[in-house]
């Protein structure tokens, strides 16, 4: 078995209720995150709905998995991007979104939030430089 490491992405296109997609997505990011590969995650079209504040579940009859965003960084998960034009395009900003902290164990390094708001040209890039990308 070979010991690279691999570049992970995981594309999440839905919003996080009315289907399995959101869930299923946040499952395998952390089983990709606990086998040590490079994992990044990113959210475009409906998507980013899933790092919205505020989640409430309760008229909709389904559990708010929402705050398990907020421990990805303690599976070392340590990219995570949001695409601007779909915010935008759903009346949204960097400000509704919920922050994601991250503490590097080696360096000790800590940041408040690794959720990064990037452009289309920057989402080509992530693509292109990915090994894997899983598109939920």
């Amino acid at each position: 078995m070979s010991d690279t490491v691999k570049k992970f992405l995981y594309l999440n296109r839905k919003a996080p209720y009315g289907t399995i997609y959101a869930w299923e997505a946040l499952e395998v990011v952390l089983i990709g995150a606990a086998f040590d590969q490079e994992v990044s995650v990113m959210f475009v079209d409906d998507g980013v709905y899933q790092l919205t504040k505020g989640q409430d579940t309760k008229g909709i009859g389904m559990k708010n998995f929402s705050p398990t965003y907020r421990t990805l960084g303690d599976y070392e998960v340590r990219h995570i991007y949001v695409d601007r034009a779909s915010l935008e395009a759903r009346g949204l900003s960097a400000d509704d979104l919920i922050e994601v902290a991250f503490e590097d164990m080696e360096t000790e390094e800590e940041i408040d939030n690794i959720v990064e708001v990037i452009d289309s040209a920057q989402v080509s890039e992530l693509m292109n430089a990915s090994d894997v990308i899983f598109s939920f």
